[in-house]
Order: C-alpha cells, then sequence, then structure tokens
C-alpha cells in the first residue's frame, strides 16, 4: 500500500511537518510494511515559508527589516531551487507585530515586505510567490512599493507619510526611480479571499476594525483608497480596484498588481504546482491530508479541499484528519474528500488537544487505518 501524507499546519500545535509525521506513525501502527510519501502543505498562510522550504529543500533567508510601525523587526522568507522567493507578508507587516494600543492601520506600513522581496530581487530571483494573510496594514501596497523605488507624493510634491491615512492626499506617483529587476520577475498573490478595494465589502470596512480603525478611520481609509486606484488608473490606465482579492491585507493585492503586475491566484493551487504535487500522486492508493478545523467554508481554497481535487482526477481516495469538525461538513464531501476523522478522542479543552496534538494525531490516523482494514476485508 503506497499512502500520501499531505496535511496543512495544526496552527499554534503542530507544523505540517510534525503532523504528517505523527499520522504517519499512526498509519504504521495498523500498516507496518505501509510505503509513506509525506508532504508538508499549505495555503499561502501563516507556515507557507517553513512548509514549501522543508518539501523543496529550500532555505530561510533572515532579514532585519522595517516593521508596520516602522520599527526593526525580524523576517523571514524562503528561497527555494529554480530561483523561486516564498514570502509571508505577515513576517514583516502582519498584525501580531502590533500591540494591541499600537494598532493603527492609518499609520502601519507594509514597507518590510517589500524590503523583503528586494531582498529575493538582489538574490537572482525571477519568480515571487507571496502569502498575504495577516495584515496589521491598509496601505494600498504602497509601503511595500517605497521600498521598490516608488514615491508617492501630495500636490506640491512633498512625499506622503506612510500609511494608508496619507494616501486621501495622494496626487502624484513617481516611478522614476523603481527598481527595474521588478518588471523581470512574475509575481504570484496567494489570496482566497473576494474583498474588492473599496466600498462595503472592501479593504477598510470589512478588516479595518480588527486592525485597530475606528468607524471614522474605516471611512477615511475608504476614501484614501479610493483616491489610490484614482490616481494609478489616471497614471497607468490600468483599474485592478474591483477585482475579487484587490481588498486582501489592506490593499496589498491590489498594490502588488498594480505595481509589480503580480497575478491573483488560489493559494493551494499555487503550492501545489510549485511542488509539483501531481507527479506525488503517481501509484498512490491513498491520499491523507489534515488541519486544524474543517468545516462548510473549507471549500473555498483550504488545503485538504485543493488536494481532495487533485487526487480526484486520479480517482485516489482521501482521507483528512483534522482537530474540528464545524459546521456544514457535508460541503467537503462535494469536493473529493471521502472522509474525515477528528483527532479528539474525548471530551477535552482546547488547551489539552493542542498540547496533545502529535499523540492525538498518531491515534486518530491509526484509527482510521483500522477502518480502512475493515472495509478491505469487507
Amino acid at each position: 500500500m503506497r499512502i500520501l501524507i499531505a496535511p496543512d499546519s495544526f496552527k499554534g500545535s503542530a507544523t505540517s511537518r510534525r503532523a504528517a509525521e505523527a499520522i504517519g506513525k499512526g498509519v504504521h501502527v495498523v500498516f507496518p510494511d505501509a510505503e509513506l510519501i509525506e508532504i508538508p502543505v499549505a495555503d499561502g498562510g501563516e507556515g507557507t515559508v517553513e512548509a514549501l522550504t522543508e518539501s523543496m529543500n529550500g532555505e530561510i533567508i533572515s532579514k532585519k527589516v522595517k516593521g508596520p510601525l516602522g520599527e526593526a523587526v525580524d523576517a523571514e522568507y524562503g528561497l527555494l531551487p529554480g530561483d523561486v522567493a516564498v514570502i509571508e507578508m505577515a513576517s514583516a507587516s502582519g498584525l501580531p507585530l502590533v500591540p494591541d494600543n499600537k494598532r493603527n492601520p492609518l499609520i502601519t506600513s507594509t514597507y518590510g515586505t517589500g524590503q523583503l522581496i528586494l531582498d529575493a530581487l538582489k538574490k537572482g530571483c525571477k519568480e515571487i510567490i507571496l502569502g498575504i494573510g495577516g495584515s496589521a496594514t491598509n496601505d494600498g501596497g504602497t509601503g511595500m512599493a517605497r521600498a521598490l523605488g516608488y514615491k508617492f507624493q501630495d500636490s506640491s510634491g512633498n512625499d506622503l507619510a506612510e500609511g494608508g491615512g496619507s494616501l486621501v492626499n495622494l496626487a502624484e506617483i513617481d516611478d522614476s526611480k523603481v527598481d527595474e529587476s521588478i518588471f523581470k520577475a512574475k509575481f504570484f498573490i496567494a489570496c482566497d479571499v473576494i474583498n474588492p478595494l473599496t466600498g462595503t465589502e472592501g479593504a477598510s470596512h470589512i478588516y479595518g476594525a480588527q486592525k485597530g480603525a475606528s468607524p471614522d478611520d474605516i471611512e477615511l481609509l475608504d476614501r484614501a483608497l479610493g483616491q489610490l486606484a484614482s490616481v494609478v488608473s489616471s497614471k497607468y490606465n490600468r483599474a485592478n480596484g474591483n477585482i475579487p482579492g484587490a481588498g486582501a491585507a489592506g490593499g496589498l493585492g491590489y498594490g502588488l498588481m498594480e505595481f509589480c503586475g503580480g497575478e491573483l491566484k488560489s493559494g493551494i493551487e499555487i503550492i501545489l504546482d510549485l511542488i509539483k504535487f501531481d507527479d506525488y500522486l503517481e501509484g498512490v492508493d491513498l491520499v491523507i491530508s489534515g488541519e486544524g478545523r474543517i468545516d462548510g467554508q473549507s471549500v473555498y481554497g483550504k488545503v485538504p479541499v485543493g488536494i481532495a481535487g487533485r487526487a480526484k482526477k486520479k480517482n485516489i481516495p482521501v482521507l483528512v484528519v483534522v482537530g474540528d469538525i464545524g459546521p456544514k461538513i457535508d460541503a467537503v464531501y462535494d469536493h473529493g474528500i471521502d472522509a474525515v476523522m477528528s483527532s479528539v478522542n474525548k471530551a477535552m479543552s482546547l488547551e489539552e488537544a493542542m498540547s496533545r496534538s502529535y499523540e492525538l494525531l498518531i491515534d486518530s490516523s491509526s484509527r482510521a487505518m483500522r477502518m480502512i482494514k475493515i472495509g478491505m476485508a469487507l
């Protein structure tokens, strides 16, 4: 029996590599001779850099950059074979980097994310994959663009302050000093949200409050992003603000499209293509995936569903091991998943489940294998 094990991380309790290892141990309890292929996977969110550098034998690059409030922070990105970089914007510009009492998207900036991009370009990367979840910012990607050489100015030619609030006064974009290596690289933006840049469903209205914006701030930020889109449209004759996903990460999705020529794609599909996941499916009898929680919303870009879609094209059954099963779970069965097994084996607190994640994954995968063994005997 040949089994491919490809889980996402169980956030806060097990990396994707650790989860795959535990699931594999559970399989071998029941099928000691099974051939296992273990691949860490992610969807562009937290854990993507770690998963890809492990699965592709890449290198973690550490760099001190400007954090969301301009302070120095230690950030990381992955350098992969084939001149590919994978960056999680949260490493440099993420919400956890800002204390609760200092969260203010009027002034927070994506500049540090731009510094990571620039560093990757200087190392010769020709393809850059960006996971853009978990931002502390609402600056339309202008901070990122500043790090690459763009300038954002008011009607008097003065450089605007960093952050989303100042963009309400934007009148001109100076791109005369932009690093040319940007336009020699391909940018793929791992994004599974569908929010446009502005409006009631846009970046500011939907995500501004969690980043520290008051109702008045949200209105100002929405106008500011609208002004950014207006100036960009006038200068470059492009209008990407209404594209689903432009509002991701406080408009960083928009900024990467406009200032770097980036392409928005499903995160899990980018990752599976990059690691050549379909090649691993050859000769496989069963695929096991997993994540911390699965529910009806998991059909929108989560790792197990993305993997199941690939496996089903080859008629390979898919089992998913999860920490928690949420409402409307039946939806995932229409997307290639055949069975879901919870790792929790008794009533317990979330804290206990997370602290015992490794042993619970071993136990749950072995229980699932015993059920498969029964099925094989019928």
